[in-house]
């Protein structure tokens, strides 16, 4: 079993500033970061958007241009330069970081031409009903680049690099999504709405032997380019999953590295992330989304939430090896579509289950780590001003912890509705392992084993300020305030 005794950060969130500071941010901030205890950094796309300076990333334009073109009406993106990003990685990996790109093959968005094709118009929410007869559209499908002309790439993009669109010129008010003529939806995908090959603008047919080579291309192009470590795949429910495994072995092969590779399958049902996980061959982890799901339900039910059931059907539960583990990222946090908020008071908590124990990979997201403030529409149609707390004091408490006592064997007492604990019994360069208690209702005590007897243990997160003395076997009661988590290390001896 693999234990992943780093961490990473998601250092981006939705709401980030559009003014092309992030790069230059990251590369002041990677020795902190490296300091502090974690191991990686998980970046947002780097390509220019459809928005240009204020696209997010996820509205991928051009995969060739990193903030270098003038294109879509800036030369930057809204993270900074193409110069900016590639001294940000350097930076980060010299200070220890590995570096994770995001990537989004599932579809492009802006392009410069419509064209007219041939389509069939399917239900949105049932892409196995069409709504219409085989007719013509008119589709923004024509991607020719003009600030970039042919460099790194000279191929243009066009209706039949696409199986899908949803916008038709010709017939505005039509709500549909329109399967081009002799295209076909894919199978291997998530079912939800029938078939779920289909999300957003143009949809890229992964079949098309021209993608498929320019994809197969850009991954070499972008690997030799910035010399990242590894890759988190946008939106892989809506792709062929084999695809994703093909492309990684392929960039594995052309570098000589053991490349990283996490997907983003934003699900609930874990057995829909164990088949992408099934397909894929253990190449690629995944986002533990239920676990995420978990912590949401449990910090709005408070006391009334069995503590107990936490990680029952999650991912780091029954694929330890292959969960990254989370609290929150840039989809769940408040106004966003997926909107699915971990309420701040049991962020603390959250962050202790997945940054103390032994299995999965933990990902901290940068908005609970620094806090965030943004103002945005929410689902009701109304703007809101958003505060989300900064949880960084105590996370680097957890991460201290992890990189110096979280390691060895681990026995869980996870024996009561409202409180519960494990133990991490240390090795021969880490004796005393650590104790932990978790309360999400009145105090809590939990008596607990560790394998050092007679050992004054202390709260790490000065919750509480009394000591505690294990007995002649190593058991202790260990305690917790309420709604609270306290990390109990051996006391440390004076220098002699």
């Amino acid at each position: 079993m693999v234990e992943y005794n780093g961490a990473m950060m998601q250092y981006f969130h939705w709401y980030t500033a559009p003014d092309g500071k992030l790069w230059g941010q990251l590369a002041e901030n990677a020795a902190t970061l490296a300091d502090a205890g974690f191991t990686a950094v998980w970046l947002p796309p780097a390509c220019k958007g459809a928005g240009g300076a204020d696209d997010v990333g996820y509205g991928v334009y051009d995969l060739f241009d990193l903030g270098e073109f003038d294109q879509k009406g800036s030369v930057g993106t809204k993270y900074g330069t193409r110069d900016a990003y590639l001294e940000a990685i350097a930076v980060a990996r010299r200070a220890g970081l590995q570096v994770y790109a995001d990537v989004v093959f599932n579809h492009k968005l802006g392009a410069d031409h419509a064209e007219e094709v041939r389509a069939t118009p399917y239900n949105p929410q049932n892409r196995h009903e069409p709504v219409g007869d085989l007719q013509t559209i008119k589709a923004w499908t024509h991607f020719t680049f003009p600030g970039r002309r042919g460099r790194y790439s000279e191929l243009q993009w066009h209706w039949w690099h696409f199986n899908a669109v949803d916008y038709n010129a010709l017939d505005e008010r039509t709500d549909a999504i329109y399967l081009i003529e002799n295209k076909r939806f894919d199978d291997s995908v998530d079912l939800e709405k029938g078939n779920f090959d289909y999300l957003m603008g143009c949809n890229l047919d992964i079949d098309n032997p021209d993608v498929q080579k320019e994809l197969y291309y850009w991954g070499e192009w972008f690997l030799d380019t910035t010399g990242v470590d590894g890759f988190r795949f946008d939106a892989v429910k809506h792709v062929r999953s084999s695809f994703f495994l093909d492309w990684l072995k392929h960039l594995r092969t052309h570098s000589g590295r053991d490349l990283f590779a996490v997907g983003e399958y934003w699900s609930g049902e874990s057995e829909a992330l164990e088949h992408f996980l099934k397909v894929t061959e253990g190449h690629i982890m995944l986002f533990d989304v239920p676990l995420h799901y978990h912590f949401a339900a449990a910090s709005q039910q408070g006391a009334q939430y069995d503590m107990r059931t936490i990680f029952d059907d999650t991912l780091v539960r029954e694929l330890p090896d292959l969960a990254v583990t989370l609290v929150s990222n840039h989809d769940t946090q408040p106004l966003q579509s997926l909107e699915s908020v971990v309420e701040a008071w049991f962020k603390p908590l959250a962050y202790a289950l997945i940054l103390l124990r032994k299995d999965g990979y933990p990902c901290v997201f940068s908005a609970d780590y620094y806090g965030a403030h943004y103002t945005g529409t929410g689902k009701d149609g109304q703007g809101h001003e958003i505060w989300m707390d900064s949880h960084q004091w105590l996370i680097d408490k957890f991460l201290s912890a992890r990189r110096s006592h979280a390691y060895g064997e681990q026995y869980d007492y996870f024996d009561h509705s409202n409180c519960v604990g494990w133990t991490r019994i240390g090795d021969e360069h880490h004796p005393g392992g650590m104790a932990v208690v978790i309360s999400n209702a009145a105090e809590g005590r939990k008596h607990m084993q560790t394998a050092a007897p007679e050992t004054t243990y202390i709260d790490l997160t000065g919750h509480i300020r009394d000591s505690v003395l294990t007995d002649g076997d190593g058991w202790a009661e260990f305690r917790c305030k309420g709604g609270s988590v306290s990390v109990w290390v051996p006391e440390p001896h004076p220098p002699v």
